[in-house]
């Protein structure tokens, strides 16, 4: 099975709230959307500070962000198609001072999938009933250190 390393970004505004697109998978595509971190796999060599400095930069638009330190850590099989791949899920947290994403950055497949962008507050993720992942991610964030000494591993 392939491994992919992924970045997923924690990325916050100065109000405390957090980035999520919602969207579907390409072997997928009629299926409703859910919501998900800003982020994306690691190009051949990139690290994953490197992978999330530049999903930031593609998919929001936004050039001046603060990276931190990766909080949790998530592996699990993901069918895509006709292949199935072993996701390995580095979520880094980081800052930025808000706005309004921009869509230039995003491949054609992203257009289509991606039905939208937007910030939330921690109520809002808690009371949504939308489906979110990772799983929990309302409860995960109350538990966020600023830097830990070890990532925390989150279920799959």
């Amino acid at each position: 099975m392939r491994r992919r390393l992924t970045a997923r970004v924690l990325l916050f505004d100065p109000q405390g709230r957090l980035l999520l697109m919602k969207g579907r998978l390409a072997s997928d595509p009629a299926a409703p959307g859910a919501w998900f971190t800003v982020g994306g796999g690691a190009d051949p060599g990139e690290s994953v500070l490197e992978t999330a400095a530049r999903e930031i930069r593609e998919e929001t638009g936004f050039e001046d962000f603060e990276l931190g330190p990766v909080v949790w850590r998530r592996e699990g099989a993901l069918p895509l198609g006709a292949e199935t791949v072993w996701m390995d899920e580095h979520y880094i947290l980081a800052r930025c001072a808000g706005g309004d994403p921009v869509r230039h950055g995003w491949q054609p497949d992203e257009h289509h999938l991606i039905d939208e962008i937007r910030w939330w507050t921690p109520a809002e993720l808690k009371t949504t009933a939308d489906h979110v992942f990772p799983p929990g991610l309302a409860d995960l964030l109350d538990e966020i250190q600023a830097d830990p000494a070890e990532p925390r591993w989150i279920p799959w």
